[in-house]
């Protein structure tokens, strides 16, 4: 059975503070984050705003992408997110 993992980017209201997170269910994994049910950097500094994500079929994969994509600069950060969602709007907004 073929499983998708994901590699998520997530932002505070502002687009100041960024969270980089991977997860095998991303609907789950958002809530989580939206309802503040995971103590820790994404609850203490209400970054909840899903801005890119991107999928993988292989969990060691999806966690190299995630190490990349953690060591670069916030300016290389900021141009994945405009390439895909140039308005920083929340992706997960479409699923309720």
């Amino acid at each position: 059975m073929d499983k998708t993992y994901y590699v998520y980017l997530l932002t505070n209201w502002d687009n100041r503070v960024m969270y980089v997170g991977v997860t095998n269910n991303l609907e789950r994994r958002i809530y989580e984050h939206k309802n503040k049910l995971v103590d820790g950097f994404t609850k203490k500094y209400n970054v909840e705003k899903l801005v890119y994500f991107e999928t993988a079929s292989d969990v060691l994969a999806a966690i190299e992408r995630e190490k990349q994509i953690k060591k670069w600069r916030r300016e290389k950060k900021n141009q994945l997110v405009a390439g895909t969602n140039p308005e920083w709007k929340d992706l997960s907004l479409e699923w309720e």
